[in-house]
This record gives structure tokens, C-alpha cells and sequence, in this order.
């Protein structure tokens, strides 16, 4: 579990094609590796990956072909800066919202609208994810946990402060750019639950 508060912007280098449906990724973040171990949790632009194996201040993970298809990994190459989270420890401070790690789709960016001291950044949002996207709920882009300003039909759009604009990959997106979204599990549970009421508990 994350809270989608990024500790470190990291530098992907190397990404090693371990068959026809998965890859091996390696990536640099001295913080992040400080206290790293085989099977450690490490979310990469909101993908929660395990470790695999740290060499000083690079650690190493398998991506499945799952991963690949349904998240923005599959685009990355040597050089790409990405965002970095350990995962959450009981008793810390939870200063973002509940983020699994668990990609639910693959969004783009379509505009940055940028302000004295902000920018205002909207988004496509697939089809699917729609329903769980709301004004003022909790959404994750790139692993960053933010609160959606508006939504339309089919995007929806956030605001960035200078510090998040600086220290994540998100100041740097442009327009056509992919990026990995999960939406509030909240919203998925609260979903089934009254599915369930609706149907008697009917399958």
C-alpha cells in the first residue's frame, strides 16, 4: 500500500526484454534503495513492482506482460525519469489517500493550462474509469496521489502546485504523453457493495 506522496524522482537505466511478455527494469534511486531488500515494494510511476535485487543505488524488477499491457511501462527507456515511492509503513502519516499500486488504466495527457503560480493539467479518461472519477475525490497520476478539480464526459483535470510540478514527472508531461492512472479503491468497493444490494447478492 502507497500514499501516492512521491519521495524521489528516479532514473530508469536499463530495461532488458526478458521474453515475449515481460521485461526486466532497472532503475536508480539512491533514497528509495537506502533501505531496499529482495521483495520490497517500490510503486514506479504509480506501478507497485517488486524488488528483485539492489546493486548500490539501483534496484532491479520484473515487469509481467500484464504490467506491460495495462500500464504506461512498457514505453519506458534508459534515461526516463520516473516516480518513486516505498510503500507505506503502519503508523506513518498518510498524506495522500490509499493508493494499491494497482494500475486501472492508461490515460493522456490533452492540456496544461498554466497560472502565476499553478498549472491547471486535464486528462482523457478511458471510458471504463469514468464512473469512479468525481469532483474533489481522490485519483493517482504517475503514482502521484491529486484531487480532481473537474471532470467532463470522457477527462478530467487537476491542479499542480510548484512543489509537485518540480518534483515529479508530471512538470515535465506534454500533450500526447501517457500516463498510469488508478482510480480511488473507495469508489470500486463502495460500487460492489451496492451492486450487491441492488441484486439480493445475485452474481
Amino acid at each position: 500500500m502507497f500514499t501516492g506522496i512521491v519521495e524521489e524522482l528516479g532514473e530508469v537505466v536499463g530495461v532488458t526484454e526478458t521474453g515475449d511478455d515481460s521485461a526486466l527494469v532497472a532503475v536508480r534511486g539512491p533514497l528509495v534503495v537506502s533501505d531496499a531488500r529482495h521483495g520490497d515494494s517500490i510503486a514506479v510511476n504509480g506501478v507497485c513492482l517488486t524488488v528483485v535485487e539492489v546493486d548500490g543505488d539501483v534496484f532491479t524488477a520484473d515487469v509481467m506482460g500484464e504490467t506491460l499491457r495495462r500500464s504506461a511501462l512498457g514505453a519506458l527507456r534508459p534515461g526516463d525519469r520516473v516516480n518513486l515511492e516505498r510503500a507505506a509503513a503502519l503508523g506513518s502519516r498518510l498524506g495522500g489517500h490509499l493508493v494499491q499500486g494497482h494500475v486501472d488504466g492508461v490515460g493522456e495527457l490533452l492540456d496544461r493550462e498554466p497560472a502565476e503560480k499553478w498549472e491547471t493539467v486535464r486528462f482523457h479518461l478511458p471510458a471504463g474509469l469514468a464512473r469512479y472519477v468525481v469532483e474533489k475525490g481522490s485519483i493517482t497520476i504517475d503514482g502521484v496521489s491529486l484531487t480532481v478539480a473537474s471532470v467532463g464526459d470522457d477527462w478530467f483535470a487537476v491542479g499542480l502546485i510548484p512543489t509537485t510540478l518540480a518534483l515529479t514527472t508530471l512538470g515535465v508531461r506534454r500533450p500526447g504523453d501517457p500516463v498510469n492512472l488508478e482510480v480511488d479503491v473507495l469508489a470500486k468497493y463502495v460500487e460492489r457493495l451496492l451492486g450487491d444490494r441492488l441484486t439480493g447478492g445475485a452474481r
